[in-house]
């Protein structure tokens, strides 16, 4: 090889590198791709339009897709792409939210079940045996009649909804690995409980919790996204893609653009999430398998 093709190797080798994978793995190249752009309009939507996705203008009302309007523009006069992409910001902070609260919630109760046990694991149990006997969206939708709507109270709803699915397997997990022999030999160095557990018991009790938060979150999305549709979230004017497509429900027959789109951009976030987190479940999977 000559020296002036030298320098060139390692772009090449990146390229070949970044074309194997677009050919092993399209669906999850393009779902990484998706939510890029969708986590660029999470924290700076300003990078991708200039229009206030708030101010209204009756006299570009009801306008069809075109140049000037790539998503057309509602029954007010507002851009529907503007409104799409600040909107992100509302939705995907929500389910991230919600899902924090649930996996930090829930890990804990699982881990103070599964090293407590006695009394406090039989407790613990059967507060979970009661929120899960109650569906997410239907738990959710019956702790913000109490508490009343709002972002709030939204993301806390939701959040509670979710804490058995992170509880019971950081229980379960937990339950293994205090009786493994590594555990039990760790013991026998004469290690305090505190090391013990943050050392030893803690991080391999929570490997799956990053797996089962991501997977989980398009389902949070949705749920959102369904509640504010029935007016539980995020009050008007606010672009949140659940409340768009409740305004757009009366103009579905004469401006179909209003609705469909942020329907299309919910649908397509949640498929990306749920392949790449499947993807993440498999490998860890096969890693622990191995």
């Amino acid at each position: 090889m000559s020296l002036s093709s030298a320098p060139f190797e390692p772009t090449t080798i990146r390229q070949n590198r970044l074309r194997h994978i677009w050919i092993a793995y399209p669906a999850e190249t393009i779902s990484a791709l998706f939510l890029l752009v969708i986590a660029l309009a999470t924290l700076w939507p300003q990078l991708l339009t200039s229009i206030d996705p708030i101010v209204a203008d009756p006299l570009q009302s009801q306008l069809p897709p075109s140049a000037e309007h790539w998503f057309g523009t509602d029954h007010l006069g507002r851009d529907v792409l503007a409104r799409v992409i600040h909107g992100t910001r509302y939705s995907v902070l929500i389910g991230v939210s919600a899902i924090g609260i649930a996996a930090i919630a829930g890990s804990f109760l699982g881990l103070l079940s599964g090293l407590v046990r006695g009394i406090v694991d039989e407790a613990i149990s059967r507060f979970l045996d009661v929120v899960s006997s109650f569906p997410d969206l239907l738990l959710a939708l019956v702790l913000i009649s109490f508490t009343g709507p709002g972002t709030l109270n939204l993301i806390f709803a939701l959040g509670v909804a979710s804490v058995p699915r992170f509880a019971r397997v950081v229980r379960a997990q937990t339950f293994v690995i205090a009786k493994s022999g590594y555990v039990e030999q760790a013991k026998t160095f004469g290690l305090t409980r505190f090391v013990l557990v943050t050392r030893h018991v803690l991080p391999h009790a929570i490997a799956q919790v990053p797996i089962l938060a991501t997977i989980g979150l398009g389902t949070t999305i949705i749920q959102a996204a369904g509640l504010s549709f029935l007016g539980m979230g995020p009050q008007p004017p606010a672009p949140e893609w659940g409340a768009m497509l409740a305004e757009a429900r009366n103009y579905l027959r004469v401006a179909w653009w209003i609705g469909v789109w942020p329907g299309v951009v919910i649908t397509l976030t949640v498929i990306s999430i749920s392949i790449l987190g499947r993807r993440w479940q498999q490998a860890f999977e096969g890693r622990r398998q191995s």
